[in-house]
């Protein structure tokens, strides 16, 4: 590893600090400045920062630490993509759970931008992301499954970017997490940051590189403790703000955190976690703007199998459900029979 620094100048004041990073010595592109910065290994004015659309100022001291990287060669790979609609622009798809969204330490290869790079071709897609990810406008946990959106041209990513900035995109999740929640909406405002010790970790934080982050819940269902847990609630969640681990930080932090998770849940018995090994977390609405040709488009992704299979457990423990599940679940029938075509087509 090796150590650089860098004061910024009156003609670089008022760049990102991405941007500026990318460019500076001992860095080779952007993106390997937004790993740097993500990673927690850049510091401006001796304050460890995370947050890559920072501008800076003339003045403003910037250090920062490199290790060698090996150039990562990019290759097309067989991967199934569940594609709900294309065009010249845009891709929205289903990710399944298990899936890296690009390529990063320990996972080079077998990743969602290697079968985009397949499916599109890697001059087919777009860049605004780094070189490193085509095609990636936001990311999904590589545990959580459900609708992504990609960009195939570059005017499309930087549209839906801003889209995503504004909070125009409408996204919004199906968990169940652990206990019984009695407010039947509620709004999670907390900052987050990377753990100061565990660096995989993130955290509520008050740290000065903590990063304004919006969660808001609605119940759809509650479900009564039995022997070997505390109960349950179904929730949809709406993002105001897309921070790594979001949804899962800030479930954790009011002490219902998501069932399965293995990073922030697994405190909970074994048994409680109704035998899913991965956060029952599924991105299952999208409504936006098309970028370029303004229509209105609307997608509704159903639970997948292991997930239904977790829900549908406990059914008979239910306490009711709410005046906004009533809206919502009648969609259970329909995760119940895309749920079954898929346990069918996978034992055929």
């Amino acid at each position: 590893m090796s150590l650089f620094g860098h004061r910024v100048t009156a003609l670089e004041q008022g760049r990102r600090l991405d941007a500026l990073l990318g460019v500076c010595e001992g860095i080779d592109s952007r993106s390997q400045a937004v790993r740097l910065i993500e990673g927690g290994l850049v510091r401006v004015n001796d304050i460890t920062t995370t947050a890559k659309r920072r501008v800076v100022l003339e003045g403003d001291e910037l250090s920062y630490v490199v290790e060698a990287e090996a150039p990562r060669a990019l290759t097309g790979e067989d991967i199934p993509l569940d594609i709900r609609y294309e065009d010249k622009d845009l891709i929205v798809l289903s990710k399944q759970a298990g899936l890296v969204c690009h390529p990063a330490q320990g996972h080079e290869s077998g990743t969602l931008v290697n079968a985009l790079i397949a499916h599109c071709g890697y001059a087919n897609l777009a860049l605004l992301q780094g070189d490193d990810r085509p095609g990636i406008v936001h990311r999904l946990d590589k545990d959580t499954s459900g609708l992504m959106l990609v960009a195939k041209s570059d005017t499309a990513g930087y549209l839906l970017a801003d889209e995503i900035r504004v909070k125009a995109i409408d996204r919004r999740y199906l968990t169940l997490v652990h206990g019984t929640i009695a407010s039947d909406t509620g709004l999670v405002d907390a900052p987050i940051a990377r753990g100061e010790v565990d660096r995989l970790r993130m955290v509520v934080s008050k740290a000065p590189n903590a990063r304004a982050s919006v969660t808001a819940f609605t119940v759809l269902e509650r479900f009564d403790a039995g022997r070997f847990d505390e109960g349950y609630t179904l929730l949809e969640c709406k993002l105001y703000t897309g921070r790594t681990h979001q949804i899962r930080v800030h479930m954790a932090y009011t002490g219902h955190p998501c069932v399965g998770d293995p990073l922030y849940g697994m405190t909970r018995r074994p048994k409680a976690q109704l035998g899913l090994t991965r956060q029952f977390l599924h991105s299952w609405f999208l409504n936006f703007a098309h970028p370029i040709i303004g229509e209105e488009l609307e997608f509704f992704d159903p639970l997948p199998a292991d997930l239904y299979d977790a829900f549908e457990s406990i059914a008979g423990e239910s306490l009711g459900v709410t005046e906004a599940g009533k809206r919502i679940l009648p969609l259970a029938a329909q995760m119940k029979r895309e749920a079954a075509h898929r346990l069918s087509a996978d034992g055929s």
